[in-house]
């Protein structure tokens, strides 16, 4: 797994965006993850000192959305019940997810569960609630209902079948929506999405791996959608 940490950037950011009108952002610290990669694009993604109206704009990012969304298919070498164990296992998401600072499970039920959970980048910290459903072993669906970061969070895993008598594979299914609140949050999404989704689900099939061994087929793409672009 890529080493993550504050991009080496982030304290220009930081006092470059405090001499901007304060009513421009809403301000929260900022916070800028990158690998190798998206510390190159960070710096050919942005556009400084714009003028724009006569206002100084900081940063520019062409094609920026707020609202994000991912789909993908992958064969994997574990069965629908190994890896719906991995990705129901909420509680434990902060051994193994990355960004995930805590997790804690406050409600279950055998269809449900309830979870705050701690998402960030040292020194900053956000929180969420997040509403688990879930239908062993086919389906997992986490949704985002209270938290300031969030419009909202929605990530969906289907697990089925694999490759016809190998019961120890299966076809994982995951998509992800999400909008921040902070416009300024969205655009530096913008730089590093694709490679946060991948990490995330690169870090269920090694947490697999951890636990169950090794893999029974290598791991294949098989379909993929949206802002991701193919990719194993």
């Amino acid at each position: 797994m890529a080493s993550w940490g504050i991009c080496k950037n982030a304290n220009l950011l930081r006092s470059s965006i405090s001499t901007l009108n304060a009513n421009s952002y809403d301000r929260p610290s900022i916070r800028l993850i990158c690998s190798s990669c998206t510390s190159r694009r960070l710096r050919t993604g942005l556009q400084t000192h714009q003028e724009r109206d006569g206002q100084r704009t900081l940063f520019t990012f062409p094609g920026t959305s707020k609202k994000k969304e991912y789909q993908g298919k992958k064969l994997v070498g574990y069965s629908m019940d190994q890896m719906f164990e991995v990705v129901s296992d909420v509680e434990h998401y902060r051994d193994f997810v990355p960004f995930c600072q805590r997790s804690l499970v406050t409600l279950r039920t055998p269809d449900n569960l309830r979870a705050e959970l701690v998402i960030g980048f040292p020194p900053v910290r956000e929180s969420y609630v997040s509403n688990v459903k879930l239908v062993k072993p086919t389906m997992v669906r986490a949704v985002c209902t209270e938290g300031k970061l969030f419009n909202h969070l929605v990530n969906f895993w289907r697990f089925y079948p694999g490759l016809k008598g190998n019961e120890r594979s299966c076809v994982i299914d995951f998509s992800v929506s999400f909008e921040f609140r902070s416009l300024l949050h969205s655009q530096l999404a913008h730089l590093f999405f694709n490679e946060l989704v991948r990490q995330m689900e690169k870090a269920f099939v090694e947490e697999a791996e951890r636990r169950f061994g090794k893999a029974s087929v290598k791991t294949k793409l098989l379909s993929t959608s949206n802002a991701i672009q193919a990719g194993s």
